[in-house]
């Protein structure tokens, strides 16, 4: 019920009535009822926060945030006599335009709501608060959180926290964030405190547990462009946390196919069953009030198939790995010092195994790639995107057969009077040493995933020492083979788990990564890399099979023909099945730009509809349906504005640059943005200050590009020091609730060298994501033409140029 009402409320951006009055209302009253039906052991606060501050991030290549007025609603259960220690659980009411936010993040509320009404009725006492945030302002890049975290007085009560969020629709909620130190450099990644006690108490009251720290380490490399309000507990409250999400069904994350009838009430059941019970346990936990005392050490956590979670620390993690490393060492050291075979010693034969695999790996990724680059040159990337298997038969089956191709050459050419058993045993060594390699040096850098690699090589090994006998006295028959896959099992077991995790968050990813990014090349390298890893203990069969000429054949046929029909567009890569869509993403902006000079003088003004397609076949699908897009309005970089002199909603640019711009009458928005300079004045320190003030809608973005021999010194904004995104440029990202007050700051110029053409160069970007304001007749229309496999977010726009 919670669900089906925020989300029929429609699309929440910050600052719209729907976001700031309708929710809210909805959300106070639904506490209100909540802390009528509550137990008298417990009390419960309502407090409804309106913060205004600033910050800077390095999300997205770094910019600046400011935020006025906008809206948190907090909720404190705790013992009747008070606490003096709080948990956090938090989650965000609000949502990206034109979607209705099931997923992200209405259900995470939804639940938030349930088990705060069951732990407010129920008769066990609390021994420490429960703050339950519901955010206003999260997909303003994390602001309503800062807000909280800097200055809610309830913050302070606050030593640890659990966040809610998704990266899909639905399923499970995997655990991907634990510790609470700012994201590093991997040789760092061994230093950092995790909180081990955090991961423990997830581990002790989970009931359904989905968590890896692998996840966690792939997160915070920075390889997916996101963030999380986890982000700014961390940096900005020192505080650990939890940070949960759910994977499932990317494809529709942040559409308008984010529906509540889409997300399943067992996903709702399971989420709220953990979130239940972690917070439960932490709520009458003892280290919660000594929280700083447990921030020590790493853990190395993993569950198993979701049925449990293995968890231990980091540095029995190491006295494992180095023990595992040594059993390798042993083991093949006593092999490599005394030769085993008449013609040729065995070192020649493992160390020319070695390079013979390291060149099919090798060989394997080229060819993969070669076919990936060319179906991207011929336009046809993509085309697994609705039909994964696509990617398996043509980028799988040629990775396997250039592996097996290769060894095939060896065994016939190189290894010619070896006995098959022979060859069946250095491969299998040779994948030993490779993965015990893969151990080392991922230990080396201080990786908790080396658990992975400790996983290759402990079962392998003990597999071969059982069955080395057998194999010596019967060499490869069926019982030999039994026990050898029997032993293989578990780490090609759990390979397929992580793999399948991998692919169910990756895939969607790679449709709305930008225009630069190649997905196919991208896809084609991890499909290589998880054949390389699935390939490696059964190269030894290649050599042990008499024959491998009809798998190759077969698998060439597969790979052929899936490239034809790639070629040929037979695969289209989007789908509008309501059952499982899969939308192709389109921004629409209909804008109205106009360039001042120096003397303030308008030199340049025109309107059109800004297109970005955000991924990369740009709108080669589209315009066959809309000819009118083509590649003769592909939009023109202004080189001497900001940002190309574009509206750009977030410091994207450097991921998007292939975008369209059709021309359209101009906009007259109703509540139309106002920019002036307030004054200019010189400073004690020889730089020269200038206070703007700024009005509009919501959302507005301000760039700042300091011209040739200026720089900019310093800024009302942030911490005070300017922070540069991709290319230079200055962005400043700006919302208000509603009811704020005219944006007033200042920037710094110092001129170290006058310049005819003036010292700094401004815009600002009026965006209207709400009201009446966000339509016009040329949009609709546009947007009428998309096919129903798109779908077009679309929004006004003004953007204002000058120069000082």
């Amino acid at each position: 019920d919670y669900l089906e009402h925020i989300t029929s409320i429609g699309p929440r951006t910050t600052g719209s009535p729907e976001n700031e009055i309708l929710t809210v209302h909805y959300l106070l009253e639904q506490i209100k009822l909540i802390e009528v039906q509550s137990n008298s052991l417990h009390k419960i606060s309502v407090n409804v926060q309106r913060p205004t501050g600033s910050f800077s991030i390095d999300f997205l290549g770094g910019f600046t945030s400011y935020y006025d007025n906008i809206t948190n609603v907090a909720v404190k259960l705790e013992p009747r006599d008070g606490a003096q220690h709080a948990v956090l659980a938090n989650c965000h009411f609000d949502s990206v335009a034109n979607s209705p936010g099931a997923s992200d993040d209405a259900v995470s509320c939804s639940v938030l709501l349930e088990v705060l009404r069951v732990l407010s009725t129920s008769s066990e006492a609390l021994h420490h608060a429960i703050i339950f945030l519901f955010n206003g302002a999260e997909e303003n890049v994390l602001q309503a959180s800062h807000g909280f975290i800097t200055q809610h007085p309830w913050a302070s009560l606050i030593r640890a926290f659990i966040n809610l969020e998704a990266a899909g629709v639905g399923g499970k909620e995997l655990v991907f964030q634990t510790d609470d130190s700012k994201r590093k450099t991997v040789s760092q990644l061994a230093k950092r405190p995790e909180n081990p006690w955090l991961v423990q108490a997830y581990v002790s009251a989970a009931k359904h547990p989905f968590a890896s720290v692998v996840a966690q380490e792939v997160f915070q490399s920075g390889i997916i462009p996101s963030d999380t309000d986890f982000r700014i507990y961390r940096d900005f409250g020192n505080i650990p946390g939890i940070d949960l999400a759910f994977i499932e069904n990317g494809y529709i994350y942040h559409t308008k196919y984010d529906t509540a009838d889409r997300i399943l009430t067992d996903s709702i059941q399971r989420a709220g069953d953990n979130i239940l019970a972690v917070l439960k346990y932490l709520s009458t936990s003892d280290m919660l009030a000594a929280a700083s005392e447990y921030q020590h050490g790493n853990m190395v956590f993993f569950d198993v198939l979701g049925l449990f979670v293995i968890a231990y620390p980091y540095r029995v993690g190491l006295i494992i790995n180095y023990m595992v490393i040594t059993a390798v060492a042993l083991y093949l050291g006593r092999k490599l010092l005394q030769p085993k075979h008449k013609s040729a010693t065995y070192t020649k034969d493992f160390f020319c195994g070695l390079g013979i695999t390291l060149i099919s790996w090798f060989t394997s990724l080229v060819t993969v790639l070669i076919i990936a680059v060319f179906i991207s040159l011929i336009g046809q990337s993509l085309s697994w995107y609705n039909h994964f298997y696509v990617s398996v038969c043509l980028y799988g089956t040629a990775a396997v057969t250039k592996i097996i191709f290769i060894h095939t050459l060896a065994k016939r050419f190189y290894y010619v009077n070896a006995s098959d058993q022979y060859l069946g045993e250095v491969f299998f060594d040779v994948s030993l040493f490779v993965h015990c390699g893969f151990l080392t040096v991922l230990t080396y850098q201080g990786l908790c995933s080396a658990f992975i690699s400790a996983i290759w090589v402990v079962f392998p090994l003990l597999t071969k020492l059982c069955v080395h006998k057998d194999f010596k006295r019967h060499g490869a028959g069926g019982k030999f083979i039994a026990f050898y896959l029997l032993g293989m099992f578990i780490p090609y077991l759990y390979a397929l788990y992580l793999i399948w995790a991998v692919f169910e968050m990756f895939t969607p990813i790679l449709g709305r990564s930008g225009s630069e990014i190649p997905p196919d090349v991208v896809l084609a390298s991890i499909l290589a890399g998880c054949t390389m890893t699935l390939s490696s203990y059964f190269i030894n069969f290649i050599y042990l099979a008499k024959s491998t000429k009809r798998t190759m054949l077969t698998l060439t046929l597969v790979c052929t023909i899936t490239f034809l029909l790639v070629c040929s567009g037979t695969f289209f890569p989007y789908s509008s099945n309501p059952a499982s869509p899969k939308p192709k993403r389109v921004f629409l902006q209909h804008m109205t730009r106009t360039f001042h000079d120096l003397e303030g003088n308008v030199v340049k003004r025109d309107s059109g509809i800004w297109i970005n397609a955000f991924d990369y076949t740009g709108m080669s699908h589209v315009t066959p349906h809309i000819p009118e897009i083509n590649d003769t309005i592909r939009a023109h970089c202004e080189e001497n504005a900001p940002l190309c002199g574009f509206p750009w909603y977030l410091p994207v640019h450097f991921l998007i640059r292939k975008n369209w711009y059709l021309p359209a009458p101009e906009v007259s928005p109703r509540d139309p943005a106002h920019f002036r300079l307030v004054s200019k004045e010189q400073t004690p320190w020889d730089s020269i200050k200038l206070t703007f003030e700024a009005t509009g809608p919501s959302h507005m973005s301000f760039y700042v590009r300091t011209h040739k021999g200026s720089t900019l010194s310093q800024w009302s904004l942030g911490n005070g020091t300017p922070v540069t995104s991709k290319g230079g440029d200055y962005f400043v990202f700006y919302s208000h609730g509603l009811q704020a007050s005219a944006w007033q700051f200042w920037i710094e110029v110092q001129v170290l060298e006058e310049q005819p053409e003036g010292m700094v160069t401004v815009a600002i970007a009026a965006h209207y994501f709400s009201g009446e304001d966000k339509r016009s007749s040329q949009l609709d229309a546009l947007k009428e033409k998309f096919p129903d496999w798109t779908f077009p977010s679309a929004w006004v726009c003004t953007y204002n140029l000058f120069v000082f």
